[in-house]
């Protein structure tokens, strides 16, 4: 992947993050954190 191409990558998700919480609040991101954490840490185990 070039690096062009990750900064745009890296643009749209975080515009798209930024346009969910302005929709409907940070409340369910902490929550998605949180299992985002733990599959991390699931996949490492497996590792």
């Amino acid at each position: 992947m070039t690096n062009p191409i990750a900064i745009v990558l890296a643009l749209v998700i975080a515009g798209a993050m930024l346009v969910d919480i302005y929709s409907y609040g940070a409340e369910h991101m902490i929550y998605l954190g949180k299992k985002l954490f733990d599959l991390i840490e699931w996949i490492a185990f497996w590792r």
